[in-house]
């Protein structure tokens, strides 16, 4: 019998096909995240998201039937030393040849009186793309899930008082030529877990001094832990409710709300009430 020399990458294109590498494909295809020559860079932050999704981009670039080039990236923004041994050993086991890039976001952070969280997630941003473009890249690949996407679009919803999602993709302001992609948009939390487990693999959870206690602890301190649960709460009165947030972002009916924004300026239902009477008279007329 011949020996299946990466199990890992074997496992996600067989036992879990339909519900890691098809959904992957799929997002790719759909809404059209790489094209040929692109030049990706793939980050890795050490959790079990963005180290299932690099597994992914090995098989793929493997694969693909046209050409793209991939750089594998961990960005240090100051790691315990447990926790970078932690994410050098994993790695290693899942053969993913990774440049770590060291740098000292989380003590310029820290060191912040008022909104560190704010502080530190634009400064790892940031350094996101610079490192990028130093590399040569035209694109950053985040490991976010449907889960993440489902959960933002609902605290938007109830903290913020207004309906936004998480795209697939999107092109940077601030850093010319660059776009960020989410190519895990359909994968299920649920079975990247199933994944992790399967394989008894140990990822980070949370490596921040601010909340890493909450990932220990699994206190719902966390606001996107509290929206976590209120979702599962919520399969009781509606099952289906996971795939209604989801499809809501993409089947909006403009006549029937408010008032949306575009580029930045603010659009009333006013704004064209009157032209809808007169669009809809001289339609009757037209008959």
């Amino acid at each position: 019998m011949k020996e299946i020399q990466d199990v890992y990458q074997y496992s996600l294109t067989k036992k879990y096909r339909s519900r890691l590498w098809s959904k992957f494909v799929k997002a790719i295809k759909e809404y059209e995240l790489i094209q040929e020559n692109d030049h990706i860079c793939v980050c890795i932050s050490g959790g079990k998201d963005s180290m299932v999704m690099a597994k992914l981009f090995q098989h793929l670039h493997q694969y693909s039937d046209f050409p793209f080039e991939i750089e594998y990236l961990v960005m240090n923004p100051g790691y315990s030393k447990p926790n970078l041994d932690l994410i050098k050993h994993n790695l290693e086991l899942l053969r993913i040849d990774a440049k770590i890039v060291d740098t000292d976001i989380f003590e310029v952070a820290n060191a912040q009186d008022k909104s560190p969280c704010f502080l530190c997630a634009k400064m790892r941003r940031g350094a996101l793309y610079n490192i990028a473009k130093s590399l040569g890249c035209n694109k950053i690949a985040l490991g976010h899930h449907y889960d993440d996407v489902i959960e933002t679009t609902l605290m938007n919803l109830l903290n913020v008082g207004s309906f936004q999602t998480m795209l697939p993709k999107l092109r940077s302001t601030n850093y010319e030529g660059m776009q960020l992609i989410r190519p895990m948009y359909f994968i299920r939390e649920k079975d990247i877990i199933a994944f992790k487990n399967f394989h008894q693999l140990q990822f980070l959870q949370c490596a921040c001094k601010f909340t890493e206690g909450v990932a220990k602890n699994n206190n719902t301190g966390s606001q996107r832990l509290a929206t976590k649960k209120l979702i599962h709460d919520l399969l009781a009165y509606n099952p289906q409710v996971e795939k209604n947030i989801f499809k809501s972002a993409s089947n909006v009916t403009l006549d029937m709300i408010l008032g949306y924004k575009i580029a930045g300026k603010k659009v009333s239902f006013l704004d064209n009430y009157d032209k809808k009477i007169e669009n809809d008279s001289n339609s009757e007329e037209d008959e």
